[in-house]
């Protein structure tokens, strides 16, 4: 099955975090926090829902600044707080994204939003970064009770489509995030955005790119190897 509905992860993948390391530089003293940070969100986040504790991707991304603080020896000023948290609402879409949903709707692709943020960042989000007119849904994962990587997040979003979850292709640049989305039936494409090696222990999907163009590439090849073309 040629999966035509494609969900789009938000952060890093579509959304540059590049923005935020000024701010984590003014906070902490180190850009290289804002890494450190997300990667300390992401483990909450998984913890979470391996354990079925129910909370939201804003909630762990403050317990989890505040940790980082702790760890640090860092007293954030309630200014710096906000300004990182808040920070993630005002991202701009990477360079590749909009020429890239508009060629794929052009091809007849359907491209919906997915991220683990509320709906409510996700659509702050989406609105800043220009880009509410390229996408025909937008899921958070806020009312599945889990979060990405659990399989019920990627069985969620296609329900919430109305479609079998091998009808749906998640494109990802996170290794985690694509291998969640093909253990849950679901087909992925891996944007290699960091240049780190993808984890060897992971289902590896067989749209794999170093760039969002040569990612649609591959997809429009695939149709018209579908296709006979």
């Amino acid at each position: 099955m040629n999966a035509k509905i494609l969900l789009f992860d938000m952060n890093e993948t579509t959304l540059d975090l590049g923005s935020l390391k000024a701010r984590f530089q003014n906070a902490f003293g180190d850009e290289r926090m804002m890494a450190t940070w997300f990667a300390m969100l992401l483990h909450s986040s998984t913890v979470c829902a391996l354990t079925d504790v129910q909370t939201g991707f804003a909630t762990l991304a403050g317990v989890m600044l505040d940790t980082l603080a702790a760890r640090m020896g860092v007293r954030l000023s309630d200014e710096n707080r906000k300004a990182l948290l808040e920070g993630f609402a005002h991202l701009s879409a990477h360079a590749d994204i909009k020429p890239s949903l508009l060629r794929l709707r052009d091809a007849g692709y359907q491209t919906v939003a997915f991220s683990n943020s509320s709906l409510d960042l996700m659509t702050h989000q989406i609105e800043h970064a220009g880009l509410r007119e390229l996408y025909d849904e937008v899921i958070s994962v806020e009312r599945s009770g889990s979060f990405k990587p659990d399989v019920r997040a990627y069985h969620f979003a296609a329900q919430q489509l109305g479609q079998p979850v091998e009808a749906c292709r998640l494109i990802a640049a996170h290794d985690w995030d694509t291998h969640g989305a093909l253990s849950a039936g679901m087909h992925a494409g891996y944007l290699d955005r960091s240049g780190a090696a993808y984890h060897p222990l992971y289902l590896r999907p067989k749209v794999f790119a170093s760039t969002m163009s040569e990612l649609v590439d591959q997809l429009l090849d695939e149709v018209k190897g579908v296709q006979g073309l």
